[in-house]
């Protein structure tokens, strides 16, 4: 458009800014130009004067409070110190703005220029602050105010258009506004043919007409430090536009022991699962296949607790595993996509190197790092890429401990133990883990009694650690050293606490040297050529990176090259007092040493190609192998195992001589010549005895029979040239004890010693010998019978009782009392002479066949007298005789179970006499042969009456 120009001074009108809840958030790295062009009629206004308030950013997941017009406020807490510290994240600085040039548009025939002016927005800055600048235009008319946003910063901007009639160059000096804080509300102001840019050192210049210029420098007062709840302190962050910086509690979660867990936020929990679980990954996925699990195992034989074995990170196309060599160590092995790969490693994206005990896992894209060393683990990651966008068993990172509990479908569970059960991946090494189903509950590790930790635990507590104490709080690591010592104490596991422990000092600049102090149960050992330290750089100067300038001023225990030397490179693990070379022989070298290796004759050389090889040259000598066995023969030179000597060797597999096969008692004896291969064989004897084809040393039993005792002696037939065999017969026993005699043995060459007889002890210790099927009374008790029965080829002697039938001699005729023939039992006459037949009853065991009853039995018997006579009858001349016996009437078939000397038992029957009378009976004629017949039947009747009144109890 165009309008008339008026040349009466007219001022420039600035409006203060107001920034608004519905201001569009646009992230930028660095200052972006705007661009507006207007072109309006001139009018006189009176100055104003433009102010700009810069307040800090609100804290992470803070909202951006509104106060007044022109200035925006923010909560957090302040920071004692205005110089930023240390920062290791580089942003890029803020970029000129770009102004095209004035354009000639016709009003009423005078040439006006108008302007298009480029505005530029100021990034989110740190803490900066303006002074109020005076604007002096000529000839410029505000037309139009508009509002724009980049980043968090509101700016307002008011085009002017100017007609320039003169030109001054001057610096303005700084007027009223004023910024602090992070975040900071800047506004540029657009004149015909003006533009803005920035000057060095974060300054920003802004042409307003005629050679004038504004200059607004960023001043970055110190921002809030606020407190993260994991204890750890916050880091300084450079703004987006370079100039200012604030403070961010990065995500850092650790993992130790059987295993404890400190989330990104600082929550402690123990988690005992054995299968493979998410540690990390992005809520809303930015990074392409971007997450890091971790796999665990039972380590105790109880299947109770568990340990960390594999740290597995994803990364677009690759898969980095960090596994434990052995349970329960340092030693980590690293693997890219399955494929074991050497350290430093560096594709993709991906950097993996060593660091002290550690290996870390750098991805420089996403700022963050993950390290393990085979018993604990850490990840750093920064909050202003991943706050509020992570999940998994590290929880949430918002610097809130509410949520860190979150499941994978947004709920949080009532404890962390819980929620880690959830967080299961697919794992086809562990079909037993199902990612989806209900996780059994985890058996309680609570030691049943109370438990003395180990001493190890209370060095956190103690003097050791008293210097970190301010920095990172203790008791969360000694409730897990505790627990490791009670529950596991034979692995050694609560040195896991301290050394994650001494880790997060380190990591926040507090360097301790625990080891020694726990009496070399937490030792560490250093391979050949190594020594310990416990504060040792992250990355160790090796000959290639002595010259950069390493400005990391934090440590890491490990092994490291000894004062006096330092790492050859990265890749290469030796240490050298002087950089020179390295070849595949891992041996240092100096710039100019000579050496042979790989059968090359080598030189180190200080330049781009270091060592230097070619051919190694061999002084060759022949030789010629004559006679019999000898071939030429390739050998190492120990001089120069490069060269091979030449020399003869001798090999009697070709020599056509054969041994001979010598008879037994003789060897071959081989020998050969001097200055010969091929041996000379002959058969000599070895002097030894030969017999039945075996053959036997010097004074060694020779065996010829059972009934010989043989030995080889030293005496040589002269004949054979063998040795000669003495024997004697061996000696026999001719003695045997009492009840026993020799019985020759089939196939022995002396008898043996067998009982024949039993021997029985009496009462009164002297011994009676029996010989099978006798017995005899004790000589001092008649009552007592010894007797010896042959069972099955076993002796067996017995101790018997005779049992008499009542007697009362009160009922005897006087002069009648006698024994019976037993010799123990006493018998009468009666006083009433006849006595009636009845049944007599007693108590007795029943031997039959060498088995007895186990209990006494009842048996009866017919007794009593019967009318038996013989009288004179005169009519018939002769005796009469009227016999009647006492008999059984009635008798019943009883069985009892005997118990034989083999073992097994029988059953047996016998007679129960129930009720017995007299009955006749006839009465023989006694002959003259008869009475001997009868005298034997007496004894035998009176033996059988004594048998049977014998108890056959044994003692």
């Amino acid at each position: 458009s165009t309008s008339p120009v008026s040349t009466s001074p007219v001022t420039a009108t600035t409006s203060k800014v107001t920034e608004t809840e519905s201001t569009t958030k646009t992230t930028t790295s660095g200052p972006t130009p705007s661009r507006s062009t207007s072109t309006t009629p001139v009018k006189e206004t009176p100055v104003h004067e433009t102010t700009t308030t810069r307040t800090p950013s609100p804290p992470i997941g803070s909202p951006t409070t509104i106060s007044s017009p022109g200035t925006t406020t923010t909560s957090g807490p302040s920071s004692p110190t205005g110089t930023p510290p240390s920062i290791s994240t580089t942003t890029s600085g803020p970029t000129p703005s770009v102004s095209t040039p004035p354009t000639t548009t016709g009003g009423t025939g005078m040439s006006t220029p108008t302007t298009t002016s480029a505005t530029v927005t100021t990034p989110t800055t740190s803490a900066a602050s303006t002074s109020p600048v005076s604007t002096t235009t000529s000839g410029t008319t505000p037309t139009e105010s508009f509002t724009t946003t980049s980043g968090t910063t509101s700016s307002s901007f008011i085009t002017i258009n100017a007609t320039t009639t003169s030109t001054t160059f001057k610096t303005l000096p700084p007027g009223s506004t004023t910024t602090s804080g992070p975040a900071a509300t800047s506004t540029a102001v657009t004149t015909t043919g003006g533009e803005s840019w920035w000057l060095c050192n974060c300054t920003k210049v802004i042409c307003i007409e005629d050679n004038i210029v504004q200059v607004i420098p960023v001043i970055c007062n110190p921002p809030p430090k606020p407190t993260c709840s994991n204890g750890l302190s916050p880091v300084p962050v450079i703004d987006e536009d370079g100039c200012c910086w604030h403070w961010e509690c990065d995500c850092y979660c650790t993992g130790w022991g059987d295993p404890h867990y400190m989330t990104f936020d600082g929550l402690y929990y123990s988690y005992q699962g054995n299968c493979t679980y998410v540690l990390v990954e992005e809520i809303n996925k930015k990074v392409d296949n971007f997450g890091v699990y971790i796999d665990n195992y039972h380590c105790d034989a109880r299947d109770i607790v568990s340990c960390p074995r594999t740290l597995i990170v994803r990364h677009e196309t690759q898969e980095v595993r960090l596994t434990t060599a052995q349970p329960n160590t340092l030693k980590v092995e690293v693997t890219v996509n399955n494929q074991l790969v050497a350290l430093p490693y560096k594709k993709f994206g991906v950097s993996i190197y060593e660091s002290g005990i550690n290996r870390v896992v750098e991805i420089p894209e996403l700022k963050m790092n993950v390290s393990y060393n085979g018993l604990s683990f850490s990840i750093r990651m920064p909050y202003s890429l991943f706050g509020n966008n992570t999940q998994g068993q590290c929880g949430t990172c918002n610097n809130n401990t509410a949520d860190d509990c979150m499941l994978p479908n947004g709920n949080i569970a009532e404890n962390c133990e819980t929620m880690a059960d959830h967080w299961q991946v697919v794992d086809p090494s562990k079909p037993q883990c199902s990612p989806g189903l209900v996780p059994t509950r985890t058996p309680d590790t609570t030691p049943t009694q109370p438990c003395k930790e180990s001493s190890i635990c209370e060095l956190l507590l103690g003097s050791v650690f008293e210097p970190c104490h301010a920095f990172v709080q203790p008791e969360k690591y000694y409730a897990a050293c505790v627990f490791d010592s009670c529950v596991l104490p034979n692995l050694d596991l609560e040195c896991s606490s301290l050394q994650i422990y001494a880790a997060t000092c380190a990591d926040q600049g507090v360097c301790i040297d625990w080891r020694k102090h726990t009496n070399g149960v937490c030792s560490h050992e250093c391979p050949p050529g190594k020594e310990y330290k416990a504060c040792g750089p992250i990355k160790e100067m090796t000959c290639k990176s002595r010259g950069q300038n390493d400005t990391s001023t934090k440590q890491v225990e490990g092994c490291f090259c000894p004062n006096g030397t330092m790492l050859y490179d990265s890749g290469v693990d030796v240490c050298v007092k002087t950089c020179g070379c390295v070849g595949v022989d891992m041996i240092p070298r100096e710039f100019g040493e000579k050496f042979t290796v790989d059968c090359q004759d080598c030189i180190c050389l200080e330049g781009e190609h270091g060592i230097v090889c070619g051919p190694h040259v061999c002084e060759q000598k022949k030789v010629t192998c004559d006679g019999e066995g000898f071939y030429e023969v390739t050998e190492v030179n120990p001089e120069d195992s490069c060269c091979p000597l030449f020399t003869c060797k001798c090999n009697t597999s070709l020599c056509t001589a054969k041994a001979p096969k010598c008879s037994l008692g003789f060897e071959v004896l081989s020998y050969i010549p001097s200055g010969q291969c091929c041996p000379v064989y002959q058969c000599v004897p070895k002097g030894v005895c030969v017999h039945e084809n075996a053959e036997f040393l010097p004074n060694s039993s020779v065996f010829v029979d059972k009934c010989q005792n043989c030995v080889c002696t030293n005496d040589v037939n002269v004949s054979t040239q063998l040795n000669i065999i003495s024997c004697e017969r061996v000696p026999c026993n001719t003695y045997c004890q009492p009840g026993y005699e020799i019985k020759p043995v089939k196939g022995e060459c002396c008898g043996k010693c067998v009982q024949t007889k039993c021997i029985i002890h009496t009462a009164d210790n002297s011994e009676l010998i029996l010989s099978p099927g006798d017995f005899k009374n004790d000589p001092h008790n008649n009552c007592t019978i010894y007797s010896c029965i042959d069972v099955h080829n076993q002796l067996i002697a017995s101790t018997s009782e005779i049992t008499c039938p009542a007697f009362n001699e009160e009922s005897c005729k006087p002069g009648t009392i006698s024994f019976l023939p037993n010799g123990c039992c006493k018998t009468c006459a009666p006083l009433d002479s006849r006595t009636p037949c009845s049944v007599r009853r007693r108590k007795d065991f029943i031997v039959y066949n060498g088995c007895r009853s186990v209990d006494r039995v009842d048996l009866t018997e017919c007794e009593g007298t019967c009318g038996t006579f013989s009288l004179y009858s005169s009519e018939a001349n002769s005796m009469d005789h009227s016999c009647s016996c006492c008999r059984e009437t009635r008798a019943t078939e009883k069985h009892v179970v005997l118990k034989c000397p083999g073992g097994h038992s029988m059953s047996h029957k016998y007679i129960y006499v129930e009720s017995c009378s007299c009955q006749d009976t006839e009465c023989s004629t006694p002959r003259s042969n008869e009475l001997q017949n009868n005298e034997k039947n007496d004894k035998a009747s009176a033996l059988n009456r004594i048998k049977r009144a014998i108890s056959l109890t044994s003692k």
